[in-house]
């Protein structure tokens, strides 16, 4: 089990197609703190399924991605992806 699979979990559960979830408020799904770098580093947020990047493979396997990161305003919106 990953750090992030409560992440996953509740993407799962969600019944809309696109989803905005300000960087707070994963948190509080998750539990724990995101990483300085999830504040810092837009690339954190990319969708590459290549490498060890479990925060990213929580999402793809739940059937989501990112499709838009606020750094400023600290928020994400997920896409459903079309199966």
């Amino acid at each position: 089990m990953s750090k992030y699979t409560p992440l996953a979990d509740y993407l799962r559960n969600q019944t809309t197609q696109r989803l905005t979830l300000t960087f707070r408020q994963i948190e509080g799904i998750l539990g724990c703190p995101l990483p300085p770098s999830a504040y810092k580093h837009r690339p954190w947020w990319a969708n590459e399924a290549e490498g060890n990047h479990v925060q990213t493979a929580g999402w793809l396997a739940a059937g989501w991605q990112t499709a838009d990161v606020d750094m400023r305003g600290q928020n994400v919106t997920f896409v459903r992806l079309i199966a």
